[in-house]
């Protein structure tokens, strides 16, 4: 049997549970593994996971379950979709159980904070696993539920990866593409949820599509900045992976690092504000991570660093932006075109007055 029939999702949020079914849509006998037993109940007998994904259906070759080592076992190829904060410990309770000729793909978007690790570096120190790649798009789980069509990436150094985690989820309204870069995939599936709070906090501001897009276009200079850094190559950026996902986690109140910023910028506390929420704002800590290994590194990014002191200084948002927006003006780049422009001199402009006055004469 091939490694696109037996899969398994380790973890049953809403993103988990949506890979799970776009598996089982594409013909695979799934496993979902979770630690909630009525929960468990609720998608065997009812097929629906209503906590995260109110009354949408789950396909029925979904079958969930409460023992990580069967569901661990059952797989040729497992999809991890654990919060960053439990990620290592699960994966360290996964390597018993995990063979050496698995498949294992990351579908958490976040960092582990103490050292910057990323998900896939973490599955291959606590697994025999090498065959490691990772999910990542504008994928918000409610829309993919809803067979809404988009589009995500899977990242691999390995052609195997690829082909086997796209044949996997790929179906009638989601299209896979392939990318080796899996360090700026993971990044910026990371970062971008630092924008999404940002972005959040503008509309809860009451701000427009000009302070958005400022807002997008500068944090993603951000966001490839620090990737750059750490290895990615600059033409994710512009893919799904990067562009892609950060437009759609700014730009939808499904988004819950969005929700965040917007009950932020509402004058709620970071405290107050999670405790209305039941599902994981990976951006809270991966902006703590990212905010100390910036510094560290010199990497210029002042969207994180007022997202930094909004979450963790106690700023207000409104102060935040004001200090932005007072930031001394500076070139959007430094690179200069290849062909250089000629040098003005008077002679050009007396040609170029004297055309204009035969145009207009």
């Amino acid at each position: 049997m091939g490694q696109d029939k037996r899969a398994s999702v380790i973890g049953g949020g809403s993103w988990g549970t949506a890979l799970a079914h776009l598996m089982a849509a594409s013909g695979a006998d799934v496993r979902l593994w979770m630690r909630n037993v009525e929960r468990v109940a609720e998608v065997n007998e009812q097929h629906t996971n209503s906590y995260y994904l109110k009354e949408l259906p789950i396909h029925a070759r979904v079958v969930a379950t409460t023992d990580l080592e069967e569901a661990v076992r059952f797989a040729d190829t497992m999809i991890v979709a654990i919060p960053a904060k439990s990620f290592r410990s699960i994966a360290f309770e996964m390597g018993a159980f995990v063979t050496g000729d698995q498949i294992l793909l990351s579908a958490t978007k976040g960092f582990e904070a103490e050292h910057l690790k990323r998900m896939s570096q973490v599955l291959r120190e606590e697994t025999c696993a090498r065959k490691i790649g990772a999910i990542s798009g504008p994928n918000l789980a409610d829309e993919i539920m809803a067979g809404q069509p988009t589009a995500t990436v899977v990242a691999s150094p390995y052609d195997e990866v690829i082909d086997v985690g796209a044949r996997l989820i790929a179906g009638p309204t989601l299209r896979v593409y392939g990318n080796y870069d899996i360090v700026g995939v993971e990044t910026f599936g990371a970062l971008k949820n630092i924008i999404a709070i940002a972005a959040g906090a503008c509309t809860g501001l009451g701000l427009g599509a000009n302070s958005l897009s400022m807002l997008l276009t500068r944090g993603l200079a951000e966001i490839s900045r620090f990737a750059e850094r750490h290895g990615s190559d600059r033409l994710t950026s512009i893919g799904l992976a990067g562009i892609g996902d950060l437009i759609a986690t700014c730009s939808s109140p499904l988004s819950r690092n969005n929700s965040l910023g917007r009950k932020l910028a509402e004058g709620l506390t970071l405290d107050g504000a999670l405790a209305t929420m039941h599902k994981v704002a990976e951006g809270v800590n991966t902006t703590n991570a990212v905010h100390m290994h910036a510094e560290r590194l010199g990497v210029d990014m002042p969207i994180a660093r007022g997202v930094y002191q909004v979450l963790f200084g106690g700023e207000k948002v409104s102060d935040v932006l004001g200090t932005l927006m007072s930031r001394a003006n500076r070139y959007e780049h430094t690179e200069r075109p290849i062909d250089e422009p000629e040098p003005i001199s008077g002679s050009v402009v007396e040609t170029a007055l004297a055309v204009a006055g035969r145009r207009h004469g």
